[in-house]
């Protein structure tokens, strides 16, 4: 899997795929959250049914201090695949992605991924010094894997924070907050002019503070209902929130609840339709096909 993400012939070809097939709006990079972090000399892979592991977990200083900054010429596969893309998809949007500091931190002390996240929490509350500093150099990592992707011709980027709603509200503004917002305001300093998505799965208790990180776009998960989520993050645009497990519950139950969260996203300040997380596997593509023509005869 991380091989594939690493060549740009593979890695044009999967993100080429749903826009040759669907016919959507705007195409994903195909990449993973941990790029970035194998990029400089993290010893992480991705095993099947498992996810990501990392062979050597985050647990001092020196660990924080052995992770390089990114440069560009850590992931020139980035680069050459983006400029590919943009060029063959002719005006239809690239997004690009990173994952937040938070989730990667998560990876990198638990050493893969986690039921309760345990040693995170306990690392965040025991040694809070060394929390911010592995944060603070995630978030420069991040920032800059985003910024490679939008020097390369990215039409709009997301934050992933794929962990994020393990927290507790108090806990995701004291120590987590700061360092999205840290990776956003650099991208929108150096590149003001491209938007930016923010997307956390079960994070509707703190959608206002995760609003507040300062993306123009706020993803959500399909436990908040679009007109719930416009109260708590009044004045940003939605993306979502469509539950991907009704993808396998046949189309009568699929076309409702697409033209339900259609008419929801009116009355929000800009919808954009997706899914409210990833696609399950198993999940027959023909029922893709299906809620983006459902989408697309509303469009018209």
């Amino acid at each position: 899997m991380l091989d594939a993400c690493t060549r740009p012939d593979l890695i044009v070809e999967i993100t080429m795929q749903p826009v040759r097939r669907y016919g959507v709006d705007a195409a994903i990079l195909f990449s993973d959250i941990v790029v970035p972090l194998r990029a400089i000399g993290v010893d992480v892979d991705i095993v099947p049914s498992v996810g990501p592991v990392v062979a050597d977990p985050v647990r001092n200083d020196r660990d924080v201090a052995r992770l390089p900054r990114l440069e560009p010429d850590h992931v020139p596969y980035v680069d050459t695949s983006v400029r590919a893309l943009v060029e063959e998809l002719a005006g239809t949007p690239l997004i690009g992605f990173a994952g937040a500091p938070f989730t990667l931190a998560s990876y990198l002390i638990e050493g893969g991924p986690s039921k309760n996240h345990e040693m995170t929490k306990a690392l965040m509350h025991r040694e809070p010094q060394l929390w911010h500093a592995l944060l603070d150099r995630l978030a420069t990592i991040t920032a800059e894997f985003l910024l490679v992707q939008i020097r390369a011709g990215a039409s709009a980027i997301q934050l992933f924070d794929s962990w994020a709603g393990f927290l507790s509200r108090a806990d995701y503004e004291r120590h987590v907050l700061p360092h999205s917002r840290a990776v956003l305001e650099r991208v929108h300093a150096a590149a003001p002019h491209v938007p930016r998505i923010h997307f956390g799965v079960n994070t509707g208790e703190f959608l206002d503070l995760m609003a507040s990180a300062g993306a123009e776009i706020l993803g959500v998960d399909w436990r908040v209902p679009l007109d719930v989520a416009t109260r708590r993050a009044p004045g940003v645009a939605l993306q979502g929130n469509l539950d991907p497990a009704l993808l396998g519950a046949g189309e009568a139950v699929l076309t409702s609840a697409t033209q339900d969260i259609l008419a929801a996203g009116r009355a929000t300040p800009g919808h954009v339709f997706n899914l409210g997380h990833g696609v399950l596997p198993g999940t027959d593509p023909e029922t893709l096909a299906h809620v983006v023509r459902v989408v697309q005869q509303r469009a018209d």
